[in-house]
């Protein structure tokens, strides 16, 4: 029997060691995924001033945080002024002119203006507070001031009175306390340092995976899926964080205020989860769909090519009698 008539041998399996390999890599890139992308959020995200500022400004006509606002505002300039009114019968009849002031000063440019300031302050405050590692022990403040003075204004243009009797001092507010400054200033540390190599890594997981895959198609089916868990996960981490915030706050009448903010600082990070779930599914479909369908189109193709029939052979040339 020659060579020729053998029957064909069978290829031979995909060794186990690369598809091993490619599995480690591969889910290793898949895990480091979500973490990835909530450490890019964080650090380019919420250290942005002017992105912070126009996340904020919107929810400056939400209800729920004006009324917040005007609570805590009318709180403020009533304990300022409590060493100029008695606590008796004046006290009791200017609270509820400060009050309505304050609510109605939510409504007017002014308080927009003051918002955008409040948040700037704050915002600017907070990352100094987290990049100046010699300032240990220092808690987080804000001024007071421009805000009350606004108000004042306000209550003077309304001819509440005694608005001209409130005081107006350079008040420091507490944002963050020292305790929490020293903690979270080296979580922004860590958080910094792994917006850069969190992705880095991922890619590389990811690229490695595929290439050291005996079927890249079918590593590259696995890859999708396993994005599309992790963004899946990343949202059902956005949603239980978003729970666990406003159940830790002690006061339930501003949970709805607290959890408008959390949505507006959230809403980008929510955003690439979807992304990731959709791309990777994406991905996923269309490797799955070209790995079962492409052989056979092939087949068919070449089936087509050998069913065309050759051309006619050109004529013999005729020989001219003798």
């Amino acid at each position: 029997m020659s060579p020729r008539d053998r029957a064909p041998v069978p290829a031979k399996a995909p060794p186990r060691t690369r598809n091993v390999l490619s599995a480690v890599l591969l889910s290793l890139a898949c895990l480091l995924l979500p973490f990835g992308a909530l450490a890019s959020w964080a650090a380019h995200g919420l250290t942005d001033t002017g992105r912070y500022v126009r996340t904020m400004a919107p929810l400056a006509a939400d209800p729920d945080v004006r009324r917040a606002v005007a609570d805590a505002v009318g709180d403020g300039v009533m304990r300022e002024a409590g060493h100029e009114f008695d606590t008796g019968a004046l006290r009791g009849a200017v609270g509820p002119f400060v009050h309505d002031a304050a609510r109605s000063f939510t409504r007017t440019e002014a308080y927009r203006a003051a918002w955008d300031a409040s948040n700037r302050a704050v915002h600017d405050a907070v990352l100094r507070a987290l990049r100046d590692d010699g300032a240990h022990g220092a808690p987080v403040t804000v001024d007071a001031a421009p805000v009350i003075a606004r108000v004042k204004q306000q209550l003077s243009d309304d001819h509440v009175p005694f608005a001209h009797r409130i005081p107006v001092t350079h008040t420091r507010i507490p944002v963050l306390p020292a305790d929490d400054v020293d903690r979270l200033r080296k979580g922004y540390h860590v958080l910094d340092t792994a917006a850069f190599w969190l992705p880095l890594a991922t890619a590389v997981l990811a690229i490695a995976g595929i290439a050291v895959a005996a079927c890249r198609r079918r590593a590259v089916t696995a890859l999708g899926l396993g994005t599309a868990v992790g963004g899946a996960l990343l949202v059902l981490a956005v949603a239980i964080g978003r729970r666990l915030t406003l159940a830790d706050l002690p006061d339930a009448l501003h949970r709805p205020a607290a959890g408008a903010v959390y949505d507006a600082l959230t809403a980008t990070l929510r955003t690439v989860s979807w992304l990731l779930c959709v791309l990777g599914l994406t991905v996923a479909a269309v490797t799955w769909v070209t790995g079962r369908f492409a052989p056979r189109l092939a087949a068919r193709r070449s089936a087509r090519g050998s069913a065309v029939p050759g051309a006619d052979p050109a004529p013999e040339p005729t020989r001219a009698r003798a």
